[in-house]
């Protein structure tokens, strides 16, 4: 059974003539497969009010006529009005009331009682995500099915308890993604026009670092992040003092990673302004998904790659007046992960024509892909 805690999401880039895109998820193989997706920050509460009957109405015109006989020169405001917070707190209607006569009266009680309610997290987040988990388990992700002639791991019992002996690991990897995906919400939010990319690169590390309580190899940041513009396909990280500004036309890939325990999640997404770009950044996000779908246990790698080169081309691109069909950077590959090595030795192709070696049960992938407008080739820097 392949099972994948892929969290992905597509990494583009692109030039007027030339770009490419890239994604990349983690992958391992057990006995299901296992996408890391958003769950809910927090859990919102909202009282429902209830219908008054005829016995509360009569009560709340009898209670405003015995206050009448006390100070007769009060003038009423509503039939309701009169009625004490403890009775109104119980009446939906006389609640409303309340709230429409007294709006100040109202806010504040509703912000008194938000004040003790559910943990929220901070802007930038700094709380650390264990926190929301007080049983110290994590969301499971999307869950895909098994293929064809592995369809009997789904029902196998002795496969079954296999997968309840290895919960703790998974639990380690869905940490980590949980981290991840704060941290990559949190910088889609800031990485835009005028914002240096060495300050967002540190406060992407350091929001990382918060969130996973980062203690030497236990738990912190996997890698370098990389946050590589237009042609600069992947692997680029700006130094201290680079000035380098995100622009409204550039297309920036940013990949970082995180780990506990050793059990890395590789992730990356794409920034892009310019709406020209959507199409590129479709046909990736689309090709990653596929790469997902058919990996799988006893799934040649050559496999894989066919099918992500057939939804990539299958997409054109428009940039200034002209069209270009998006096309795998065909020197650039996913991999297999072990527990603090994130290349582990293992290939995945974004290509047809790859080897035929298969993925096998108990192994860990990141599936990139990285689309490109240009000859779908990349070389070293200064080459």
């Amino acid at each position: 059974s392949t099972w994948f805690t892929i969290s992905h999401s597509p990494k583009c880039a692109a030039a007027p003539m030339e770009g490419a895109e890239a994604s990349t998820c983690n992958v391992s193989t057990s006995n299901q497969e296992d996408t890391e997706v958003d769950v809910p920050d927090s859990t919102n509460y909202k009282e429902q009010p209830t219908e008054m009957d005829g016995e509360g109405s009569a009560g709340c015109s009898s209670k405003k006529k015995k206050k009448k006989k006390k100070k007769s020169n009060t003038a009423a405001v509503d039939d309701c009005e009169a009625l004490d917070l403890g009775d109104a707190e119980h009446d939906g209607k006389t609640a409303q009331a309340k709230e429409e006569t007294f709006p100040q009266s109202a806010a504040a009680k509703k912000k008194k009682k938000k004040k003790g309610g559910t943990l929220h997290q901070t802007e930038p987040p700094t709380i650390p995500v264990a926190k929301f988990f007080s049983d110290g388990v994590f969301p499971v992700g999307e869950i895909q099915r098994y293929h064809d002639d592995n369809l009997w791991r789904e029902t196998s019992e002795e496969k079954r308890e296999l997968e309840r002996l290895e919960a703790d690991l998974y639990n380690d990897v869905r940490h980590a993604a949980e981290v991840h995906r704060e941290v990559r919400k949190y910088v889609q939010s800031i990485a835009k026009p005028g914002i240096r990319l060495f300050d967002m690169c540190e406060t992407l590390e350091q929001c990382t670092r918060d969130l996973i309580e980062a203690r030497g190899l236990e738990a912190g940041v996997a890698f370098p992040t990389g946050c590589s513009l237009d042609y600069v396909a992947a692997h680029w990280t700006p130094n201290a003092g680079d000035t380098t500004v995100l622009d409204y036309n550039n297309v920036m890939k940013v990949d970082f990673g995180t780990h506990i325990n050793g059990r890395i999640v590789d992730c990356a997404f794409t920034v892009a302004f310019n709406p020209q770009y959507d199409s590129l950044l479709k046909a990736v996000k689309e090709s990653t998904d596929m790469g997902i779908r058919t990996s799988g246990i006893d799934v040649r790698l050559c496999d894989v790659g066919a099918a992500i080169q057939e939804v990539m081309e299958s997409y054109e691109v428009e940039i200034d007046g002209k069209t270009h069909q998006v096309k795998p950077v065909r020197n650039l590959n996913g991999h297999s992960i072990a527990p603090y090595q994130i290349h582990a030795g293992k290939s995945v192709p974004i290509v047809k024509g790859g080897e035929q070696t298969k993925m096998e049960e108990g192994e860990f992938y990141a599936i990139e892909t990285f689309g490109s407008t240009g000859k779908g080739y990349v070389r070293e820097d200064l080459e």
